[in-house]
């Protein structure tokens, strides 16, 4: 440990507020967290990340905070709302026995030591059927199973421009970035106009545009890429898959 990380006070135990964080993201129940939260007992707070005051990197004792390696995908997120403003927490996959927590005000440079929490949302409870825990308006939802019976729902928020995928046998939420999705949907439509192709919040305001099919073909596509979630084989989906009867077969592109 180099001389200017200990005396910044690294490494360090995770405080008391951070641990009661990480707990309330991973929720209990769900393989996926906790499979995390048991790989996160093993960790110290190293030092600050790449972003600044907020983002912390924990690894094992004896490390230095690796900041070179490129941002590992968001595993977890939920967010405070108080009387200080937002206060959101995002925690980053592990990446050689590494992981980011940002723990970060939305209004201050800082988050206050004390403050009134208003309403507190994440991601990580969410279930097929439920509003969108940050803005509670109904979501659009592509009910998917693969071929080896797992199930998975794809959601979309036009409010807050979120997507996210629900891994029903693992109990984890993945958040999907738009841009990559939005282009396996735009290759599997072959729409080439620029103003529509390269504009991924269209999404949002025209998913209504898209069958269930066109969604689940760009999120198979999409997850060979940069892989969220265990699919063995293709995905079947359909116009009547919330009753189960699963029309279409969909297979990954080779």
């Amino acid at each position: 440990m180099s001389d200017k990380a200990a005396s910044a006070g690294y490494p360090r135990a995770l405080t008391t507020r951070e641990i009661g964080l990480i707990n309330w993201i991973l929720p209990n129940g769900s393989p996926a967290y906790d499979r995390m939260r048991t790989q996160m007992k093993e960790t110290v707070v190293l030092g600050i990340g790449r972003r600044g005051e907020g983002e912390l990197i924990l690894g094992r004792a004896g490390e230095l905070p690796d900041i070179s390696a490129p941002l590992p995908p968001v595993f977890a997120y939920g967010c405070l709302e108080t009387d200080h403003g937002a206060i959101s927490i995002t925690l980053r996959d592990f990446l050689d026995e590494q992981c980011s927590l940002e723990i970060v005000s939305h209004t201050a440079e800082s988050v206050p030591e004390a403050f009134s929490e208003l309403r507190r949302w994440t991601y990580s409870t969410w279930r097929p059927g439920s509003a969108c825990p940050q803005c509670g308006q109904p979501v659009r939802e592509v009910p998917m199973r693969g071929e080896g019976g797992d199930k998975f729902t794809l959601s979309i928020c036009a409010v807050d421009k979120r997507i996210w995928i629900f891994d029903a046998v693992m109990q984890v939420i993945h958040l999907i970035p738009v841009t990559n999705f939005y282009n396996e949907l735009m290759l599997h439509k072959n729409i080439r106009d620029p103003k529509i192709a390269l504009d991924g919040k269209r999404l949002f305001a025209e998913h209504d545009r898209y069958t269930d099919v066109d969604l689940a073909h760009a999120f198979l596509a999409y997850n060979r890429l940069k892989p969220r979630v265990h699919i063995q084989g293709g995905i079947v989906t359909g116009p009547q898959a919330k009753k189960h009867t699963w029309l279409r077969r969909l297979t990954q592109r080779t």
